[in-house]
Order: C-alpha cells, then structure tokens, then sequence
C-alpha cells in the first residue's frame, strides 16, 4: 500500500549545490539537494537534503520533501486571488490567469506551481534570487490562498456580502 502512495507524486530536483569544508588537510566536498515533490491536485511539499555524494542528497531531499506535503487550495486550475509570498529577502505574486495560460514563471516558481498542479497563473518574483528562498516564497504564497466559500467560513457572512452584492 505504501508504494501505490509514493507512486503518484512527481519529483522534481530544483538545484544542486556542491558546498566545500576547508579542513587542515585541504577541502572537504559535500553536496546539498533542494527537490519538490506533488501530487498534482494540491499536495505539494518541498525538501533539503545534504550528503558527501549527489544521489545520496537527492535522495534525502525527496524524503524531506514527502513529510513536508502541504494542501493547496485553488480553483479550476489557477489559484482563487491575487496573493504575495515572502521568505527572508525573495518575495513572489501569484495572480490568476484565464484558461490556456500556462503556467508563466521562473524555474523554481514553475517546478512547486507544476507539482501543486496548477495549470494557468501569472508570477513575479524579485528580491532574492536564490532558488531555496523563491521556492519557500512561493510555498507561503500558496499557503494563504483561500476559496470563496473558505473566506465565508472565517469571516462568518454571506458569499453575496462577501462580493458587495447585498448592498
């Protein structure tokens, strides 16, 4: 059972970095893994791993990633409303797009987006470039979407009150 769950998700590795100890000897090399991990229909969870060989870190980044899934919600195939994520210094916007679209966006923007499954949206990313701080932004941008009938929920009113129909 447990390999027909870890079946559906997709992989993506984003980066891979080789990252250097100086010891007194010389230098010591090591390698970092950032990967995204998803289901296409709205889990998605990103994860780090770090190991002296490559697969061994991409390995340790796609577990880090499948205990780190987090739900999205979204409508259709693009997300609800206008929303910016940040991490440290990178800042991302999400805005939805009309169907046929795509997905416009950087690579690491575009990697959680797919794997989130997304299909149609339009985003801006400055700040930071650094694609471990765009992917965490674009995380907590798609943490904060919400559904219409969500934000009735919290806010305790009617969804012809919520759009300033009933006035």
């Amino acid at each position: 059972m447990l390999e027909e769950e870890t079946k559906e998700f997709t992989e993506k590795v984003v980066k891979i970095d080789r990252v250097a100890k100086v010891v007194k000897g010389g230098r010591r090399f090591s390698f970092n893994a950032l990967s995204v991990v998803g289901d296409s229909k709205g889990k998605v969870g990103i994860g780090f791993g770090k190991a002296n060989e490559v697969p061994d870190a991409i390995r340790k980044s796609i577990e880090s990633a499948k205990k780190n899934l987090k739900s999205i919600h979204f409508i259709g195939h693009t997300v609800p409303h206008d929303v910016i994520g940040s991490f440290k210094s990178a800042r991302v916007i999400l805005k939805p797009a009309s169907p046929g679209t795509g997905i416009i966006a950087g690579a690491s923007v575009r990697s959680v987006l797919e794997r989130a499954g997304v299909q149609d949206v339009l985003t801006k990313s400055w700040g930071s470039s650094n694609p471990m701080n765009i992917v965490k932004a674009t995380m907590d941008a798609l943490q904060q979407l919400e559904t219409p009938s969500m934000a009735v929920k919290r806010r305790g009113v009617s969804l012809k009150h919520l759009f300033g129909q009933d006035l």
